[in-house]
């Protein structure tokens, strides 16, 4: 995989923090960076996908597939996060389609 360089400036404090993180973390600088963002990151998308859910812009299986986690695992998060997914519409159109 190629990687990027990116630069950043950052408060003396959050160097602080980073260099505690890469101690207990056994990590060099740039894998603890990497490590940070690519959990951020993650955290992120899972919280975006259950917003998108919860406005109704999305089906849960977009959801899903927008935080990059399969479809029960994802599901675990939305029951945990109590996220009311299915909406009277679908129910009633589910409704008239069974009749």
């Amino acid at each position: 995989m190629t990687e990027i360089p990116i630069t950043a400036r950052i408060p003396p404090e959050l160097e602080k923090e980073l260099e505690r993180y890469m101690k207990t973390e056994h990590l060099e600088r740039s894998g603890a960076i990497r490590k940070l963002l690519y959990m951020s990151l993650q955290d992120w998308k899972e919280k975006y996908s259950l917003e998108l859910l919860s406005e109704g812009k999305v089906t849960l299986l977009k959801a899903a597939e927008i935080s990059g986690m399969d479809m029960w695992s994802f599901l675990e998060k939305v029951k945990k996060a109590k996220i009311h997914w299915v909406s009277d519409k679908i129910i009633e159109t589910d409704l008239e389609a069974f009749k």
